[in-house]
């Protein structure tokens, strides 16, 4: 079975490869396009070379003399009339390749039906079947001088290379994008890969010290408990005090091995179809018994049931009991509200309080781990930043939505929306 980083760095070479794939397809269309443009090219420079060579002129005059071997009329000798010749006939070819758009390298020779070649370029003109060859049937003057076919053959050895460079600013650009891609991904992957390393390490280190606190907690609390038989009673104050501080460490303790526990997917949650109508009534009125001997002013309102969700009970029943007692300890003066009402195929629950409220700023982070709203520069309650952290994981695992209402003076509104089963 594919682990979650082997699964991202398929779906990585997949994504490469497809990249790949798609960039020779439309090197092969700009390939295929480059081609169809120099064939009209050519054909368009093959009819302006053939119109100037049917004609009589400075080139053809001299090509004509060049061919028949005749320096009668010029003061120069053979083989200086067939040098002249041949670079006048390869200057005005590459004249006519650049007009047309051409500027490949080319060879090229003149020769007639019988086989006897009469010029050729410089560059080694190679067989047709060795390069791309273009002949062109020479009409008029040089024909009728020579009594015979004269045929003019354009050559070009590598056209690929031409068609690349024609095409570089296609191709530069996108193996350059692709490249950045790769090594963007590679550095995202990398630092993802480490930072879950560094997590791992730090809860395997939180776990393993809080599994050594529980011993010594455990130890305190059965020594008070021994000590509470015997203590006399302007005593018994103090251990209670041991008894109670060993208890909220041990809570604490638990809290912080069930997150490290979860995060680590150990634990998975055993999740059920429940009528959460019945439960979330019974810890109205488990919180209301409480509200009344701490000066609470708490009221609840629930909409008749059912309530059909999938849900893990226990854990859902701490969501809201930790959001209950954040409502009460961040009040001087507490006022407490539930809701939970049906819309529209969810449940949605209320808990608004009277509080301080929370700043626009630190609603945006009360959910990360280990962050806890300031108060100038004290916190007002004790705690780990850890309630709201596990609060919302939670609330995610189920499939459900939190958000916060809330402004400075004025309270605090969270709401939780679990997705119905039936009856929504």
């Amino acid at each position: 079975m594919l682990t979650r980083r082997n699964l991202y760095v398929v779906v990585f070479v997949i994504a490469v490869i497809g990249l790949l794939v798609v960039q020779y397809q439309y090197l092969r269309v700009g390939l295929g396009l480059a081609k169809a443009q120099f064939s009209d090219k050519i054909d368009k420079a093959r009819e302006n070379i053939n119109s100037e060579l049917s004609e009589v002129n400075s080139l053809t005059y001299t090509l004509g003399n060049a061919i028949r071997k005749d320096t009668s009329e010029v003061k120069i000798g053979l083989d200086s009339l067939e040098k002249a010749s041949q670079y006048y006939l390869n200057d005005y070819i590459s004249y006519q390749l650049n007009v047309s758009g051409i500027d490949a390298p080319f060879s090229y020779t003149l020769y007639s039906r019988d086989s006897i070649t009469y010029l050729s370029s410089v560059r080694p003109h190679l067989k047709a079947q060795d390069n791309l060859t273009y002949p062109m049937k020479i009409e008029g003057y040089l024909p009728e001088l020579l009594q015979k076919e004269i045929i003019l053959e354009i050559g070009f050895e590598d056209l690929n290379k031409y068609f690349l460079g024609q095409l570089r600013g296609l191709i530069i650009p996108g193996l350059l994008f692709l490249l950045l891609i790769i090594i963007v991904v590679i550095w995202v992957l990398k630092s993802f890969y480490l930072q879950r390393s560094m997590i791992t390490t730090t809860n395997d280190f939180i776990n393993n010290l809080t599994h050594e606190l529980k011993t010594p907690v455990f130890s305190i609390g059965l020594a008070s408990k021994i000590l509470e038989e015997d203590v006399p009673e302007n005593k018994k104050a103090v251990v209670d005090l041991i008894r109670k501080e060993s208890d909220r460490l041990k809570t604490h303790i638990d809290k912080v091995l069930e997150l490290a526990s979860m995060e680590s997917g150990k634990k998975l949650l055993q999740f059920q179809e429940i009528d959460f109508s019945t439960d979330l009534k019974n810890i109205c009125e488990s919180f209301a018994i409480l509200s009344e001997h701490n000066a609470i002013d708490f009221d609840y309102e629930l909409e008749e049931g059912p309530y059909y969700i999938r849900a893990e009970k226990f854990h859902l029943e701490n969501v809201i009991g930790n959001l209950l007692e954040n409502a009460r300890k961040y009040s001087d003066d507490p006022k407490v509200k539930l809701t939970a009402n049906k819309h529209k195929g969810w449940l949605n629950i209320k808990i608004m309080d009277n509080g301080p409220g929370i700043a626009k700023d630190d609603i945006k982070k009360i959910f990360s781990k280990y962050y806890r709203v300031k108060n100038g520069d004290l916190h007002k309650v004790k705690g780990y930043g850890l309630g709201l952290y596990y609060v919302q994981k939670i609330i995610k695992m189920h499939r459900g939505k939190i958000s916060v209402e809330s402004e400075l003076g004025k309270g605090t509104t969270f709401i939780l929306s679990l997705k119905l089963t039936k009856n929504g």
